[in-house]
This record gives structure tokens, sequence and C-alpha cells, in this order.
């Protein structure tokens, strides 16, 4: 077997491969081997088919897959020895690549272009200063998260008058041009809405002050303009039955439901922390320090976005083989065609930029990552997902089955190595450059990363 490599401008690469009949033979005449001893063919014993009926049978099928066995092990191979870094996959020359008649015996001769990622040197030391914006877990921040908390705590009660976002419960009647009970109309028992709801200003006011008992008319078609299911469910009836529907209705109320936020008290600390908690104060300095961490992997995330932004200024730009990666991405994306190659090109190669560069300030920073920091990424997440809903108090052994059950899937399993990777890196760059930190709070950082 000959394998040459050929690089003329550092980027775009040719591979030549050949491969010769002594390279396959032994093992295509082994797998015809194990083939005759199991082959059944009418008029002989197992094991006693001629090899000349078994290689005219099956010869030609077992030689290309050991050739195509052997070109991929070996590119690949030399590859990886002579530490060549290919950028997607070995395409087969378009001008240099003849067609191969595998019946007959080699040589074969296969050509491949290879992208290859350009020649840099990505560093970064004390001498490199970047921004990090501390968000400060302030009054209002806590207070957020305090309130939001007593919501989810909160319940139902019944109130005596309607206001704000209250629920209403009554009998709707359809009326005739006269404002009477329309005979064979429609009628719905127990319908529930929500006057806050409401597109139509002038219905909506109508209901303002109401009391159970009270009698509002109302016309449903203006409560709910051009949203014939809103008012389909509130009359319980089928869609097509209020298409045309122009009539006004009476609503009796008979229940007002006003949603009532828990007290901030024992049964809400408990709620939310279990036992232990002392008082209201203890209660708020806990929720600070539950949410500093969350607000240090917001600054984080936005440091490394600054981080990314400051290297690849300080990297200057980088000559990729654009030509090549084209076909490369138009070879993975078949089914989109080239105009999707086009559109979406640029952002490709941003990426890969980053990617080629984030590479090497993880071997220079010495990142591993190991099993254990890629379950407790997945617990952390799943964590974070039951804390939206008031949840602190997970065991551990619950994070423990979920992330068990996350991490049956190889695309989490990425997700979560990829989290792990970038949450190490951050950590040791702010142990490398020069942080200039900028106190912020919460509303301030966000203003930022949207105007970004």
């Amino acid at each position: 077997m000959n394998i040459q490599f050929e690089i003329a401008d550092k980027v775009n690469g040719l591979m030549t491969i050949t491969i010769e009949k002594a390279d396959y033979e032994e093992k295509v005449n082994k797998t015809l081997k194990d083939y005759r001893k199991k082959a059944q063919v009418p008029g002989f014993r197992p094991g006693m088919v001629p090899m000349g009926l078994i290689k005219k049978q099956y010869g030609t099928a077992v030689k290309v897959d050991e050739v195509n066995r052997l070109l991929g092990e070996k590119l690949y191979e030399y590859v990886r020895e002579n530490k060549i870094q290919m950028l997607g996959e070995p395409l087969p020359n378009e001008e240099k690549q003849q067609a191969q008649d595998l019946e007959q015996d080699g040589p074969f001769t296969f050509v491949f272009d290879i992208a290859v990622a350009p020649e840099f040197k990505a560093e970064l030391t004390a001498k490199d200063k970047v921004d990090y914006y501390s968000i400060k877990a302030d009054d209002k921040l806590v207070e957020d998260q305090v309130q939001m908390f007593a919501q989810q705590a909160g319940e139902f009660v019944e109130a005596q008058e309607w206001s704000g976002n209250d629920t209403l419960k009554g009998d709707l009647r359809q009326l005739d041009a006269n404002g009477n009970t329309l005979e064979g109309g429609i009628e719905a028992e127990g319908g529930m809405l929500m006057p806050s709801y409401m597109k139509g200003d002038d219905e909506r006011k109508k209901f303002e002050g109401a009391k159970p008992g009270d009698i509002i008319t109302f016309n449903p078609k203006k409560a709910y303009p051009d949203n014939d299911a809103e008012v389909a469910a509130l009359l319980k009836v089928d869609k097509e039955k209020v298409k045309d529907l122009t009539a006004d209705f009476s609503f009796q109320i008979t229940e007002i439901r006003h949603f009532q936020p828990a007290a901030i008290d024992e049964k809400l600390f408990e709620k939310v922390f279990g036992e232990g908690v002392k008082d209201e104060a203890d209660f708020r300095q806990r929720i600070a320090d539950m949410i500093k961490p969350q607000l240090e992997a917001n600054s984080d995330f936005k440091f490394l976005q600054d981080v990314r932004k400051y290297v690849e200024k300080k990297v200057g730009e980088l000559t990729f083989p654009e030509a090549l990666l084209k076909r490369v991405m138009l070879n993975n994306n078949k089914d989109k065609g080239e105009e999707f190659v086009e559109k979406n090109f640029k952002a490709s190669i941003d990426e890969l930029k980053w990617h080629l560069i984030k590479e090497q300030l993880v071997v220079a920073n010495n990142i591993k990552v190991e099993d254990d920091d890629v379950k407790q990424m997945a617990k952390a997440a799943i964590r974070q997902q039951f804390a939206q809903y008031g949840m602190n108090n997970i065991p551990e052994d619950v994070l423990d089955n979920y992330a068990a059950e996350q991490l049956k899937k190889r695309e989490n399993i990425d997700q979560f190595v990829d989290r792990a990777i970038d949450q190490k890196l951050t950590a040791a760059l702010k142990g490398v450059v020069k942080l200039n930190t900028k106190e912020v709070t919460l509303d301030e950082f966000n203003k930022m990363m949207q105007e970004a």
C-alpha cells in the first residue's frame, strides 16, 4: 500500500492511496473460505462447494468490503499518526479520481480532497484583560423571587366582587334582538371566563365591579374577535356553530374566584426549603444564596462570550479551504441543497473558528471531562428544571435516577459534555486572564444581553 499526502496551500490537502492486491488478498481469501464452510448450494455437501463457485458468487462483494475497510482504516490512521487536523470528512477528488474496476485485481488508486485546519496559536495570559459582569443578588431580585414562590404556592379563594385577573363562573344564554332569552338558542351552564383576557375593551368594561348573582349582557364575538376557538370553548359548542354568531348573551355570575398568593410565613418557608428556616430574614437570605450560583452562571456565560470575541480578534483572520468546506457541508445536507449552504456557510465558518480556538484553550489549560462531570452537569440541569416550579429540595437519589435516564441518549451526553467543557474552561480562564470586574443588576445585565 502506498499513501501520499500533498498540501500546497496549507489548507487544501490531497491524499492519494494505492491499494495493491497483496494488501487485501489474504483477508479476502480467508473470508471466502469461511463462506465456503457455511454455504449451502444444491448438489454439494456443506463445506464441499468448489472455491471457484464461491469466488464467482461472492468474490467481488467481499473484495469491495475489504478494500473499503482498508481505505477508511489507513486513511484515518495516516491522519492520526501525522497529526493532520482534518476538517469534516474526506471527499473524492472530482478531477483526479478515476473509476476503479473492483472486479479486477488491484492496484486500486483513490484520491481524496482533505480540508485542513489553518495553523495559528490561540493564547491567553495574565496580560490579557477581559470584562467580567458580576450580577448583584440585590433586594429587588430577592423580593421578585419571594413573590414568585408566593404565587406558586397560592390558591383560588371565593371573592365578592370581580377585580384584576379574577375568574368568573356562570350560566350563559343566547339572547334575541329584544334582549330576551332566545328559545332554542345556545345555553351553557358553568361557563368560565376571565374578563381581563378579553380583547374587546368595551365588552371587558361591562364586568367591572360585578358581583355573584349579577347578570351581565355581553357579546362573545366582540369580546374575543377573530378567536372562534375561544368563543366555542366558552359556549361549549363546536367551532362551526359560532362561525356566523352575532348574538349577545346573558351571563349570570354564580361564583367569583380570586387568586390569592400564599402568605410569607412558616408554611411557605417549609414548602420552599423544608424544615429549619428560622424566620423571614433567614428565608430571604436562603433565597439570595440559592440564586447566586445561577447569577454566577449567567456572568460566566457572558464572560465566555467576551473571551471568544477577545481571542478571535487577537488571533485575527484565518484562511479556510472554503470551496472544499462548502462541498463537505453540501454532502452533509444533501436534502437542503446549495442555497442552504450559501445562506449558512459564514455562520458555520465562524463557529468552526471558535471551535478550533477553544480546542487550543482546552489543551493549554489541561481541561479534562470525566464521567462524573457529565453526571453532575445532568443533575444540575434537572435541579434547575425542578427549581422553576418552586421545588428546591429534590433528594439526591431522585436526581440520580433522572440523570441516568437523560444519559441513556447519545445527544444528551454530547450536550452535557459540551457544557462541562465550557464550565471548566470558564473557571480556568477566570484564573488566567485579568478580570475587569463590573457589578451590575440583573435588569442591567439582561438589557446588555438583549442589546448584544
